[in-house]
C-alpha cells in the first residue's frame, strides 16, 4: 500500500535566500521529517484564495493534514481587536487554514492542530483566543525565550481515555512549548484533554466525535521522541485504506 500523504499548511512570510527577498510559502523541515519519520508522505500546502472557497480540491489529495505553528492569528477571524503583542497575522493564511479546517473536520479527515494550528482548530469551531498568556497568567514560562524550544520545556497532564493521552502514549507529557497566546472560550464541539500543569491552561483540544480531531499546544515535530505526528500518519493510513 501507498504511504498515506499528509498535508502541511505552510506560512507565508518574507524570507531570505542568497541575494533574494522574497514572499515564501514555506514550511520547517522538522515538520516534514516528523511525517516521513512516521512511514508519510509529506505534501506541503500555500495558501491558494480558490482553495479557500473550494476546499475540497485540496483535501482530495491528502489522507491527513498538518495545521501547522507560525505567527499569531489575525485576532478580526474571532471578533476581537489586536492586543498590542499581537502581531505578524496574514489574513490569507488565516482564511485558508480556517477553510481547511472546517472542511476536514466536516469530511472526519485526521487532523492534527499544532501550537498556532491548535489555536485555527478553535477559531474555527468559533472559540476565541488569549491574546497575550502573560496577562492572564503571570509569567512567561510557556515562551521563556523566543526563537528556540531550549528553556520552553514544561508538563502537561493529559486526560485518561483520550485521543490526546492515545496519541502521546501517556498521561504526563513533557512538551516543547513556544507560544504567548493561548485557547480562551472553546470551540463548539471542542473539548480539552490536555491542561500545563503549572497554570492549568489548556494545551490539548480535540473534537470526541471526529476520527482523529486533534490539537496541541507544543511541538511534536521537534521532539524525535514524540509520538503525535505518527498518531496521525497512522490514523491517515487507515482513512486512506478505508476511500481506496
Amino acid at each position: 500500500m501507498a504511504p498515506p500523504v499528509i498535508g502541511i499548511c505552510t506560512s507565508l512570510e518574507p524570507v531570505r535566500f542568497g541575494v533574494w527577498h522574497e514572499l515564501a510559502a514555506f514550511s520547517p523541515y522538522s515538520y516534514c521529517q516528523a511525517v516521513q519519520r512516521a512511514g508519510g508522505l509529506a505534501l506541503l500546502l500555500a495558501p491558494d484564495p480558490r482553495v479557500t472557497a473550494d476546499p475540497d480540491a485540496m483535501l482530495d489529495l491528502v489522507d491527513g493534514l498538518v495545521l501547522a505553528g507560525g505567527v499569531d492569528v489575525d485576532p478580526a477571524s474571532y471578533g476581537q481587536e489586536p492586543h498590542p503583542e499581537t502581531r505578524g497575522w496574514t489574513p490569507e493564511r488565516d482564511a485558508f487554514e480556517l477553510a481547511l479546517a472546517s472542511r476536514a473536520l466536516e469530511r472526519d479527515l485526521p487532523l492534527l492542530g499544532i501550537c498556532r494550528g491548535m489555536q485555527v482548530l478553535n477559531v474555527a469551531r468559533g472559540g476565541t483566543l488569549i491574546q497575550h498568556l502573560p496577562d492572564v497568567v503571570e509569567h512567561e514560562d510557556h515562551r521563556r525565550t523566543a526563537g528556540t524550544f531550549a528553556g520552553n520545556d514544561h508538563d502537561v497532564a493529559l486526560t485518561p481515555g483520550s485521543l490526546a493521552e492515545r496519541a502521546a502514549g501517556e498521561r504526563l507529557h513533557p512538551t516543547k512549548s513556544h507560544h504567548h497566546q493561548g485557547v480562551d472560550r472553546l470551540g463548539e464541539g471542542l473539548v480539552v484533554t490536555g491542561r500545563a500543569l503549572q497554570d492549568e491552561l489548556p494545551e490539548a483540544l480535540e473534537d470526541p466525535t471526529r476520527r482523529f480531531a486533534l490539537g496541541v499546544q507544543w511541538h511534536p515535530e521537534a521532539d524525535d521522541t514524540s509520538r503525535v505526528v505518527g498518531a496521525l500518519v497512522e490514523e491517515a493510513r487507515d482513512y486512506a485504506a478505508a476511500r481506496s
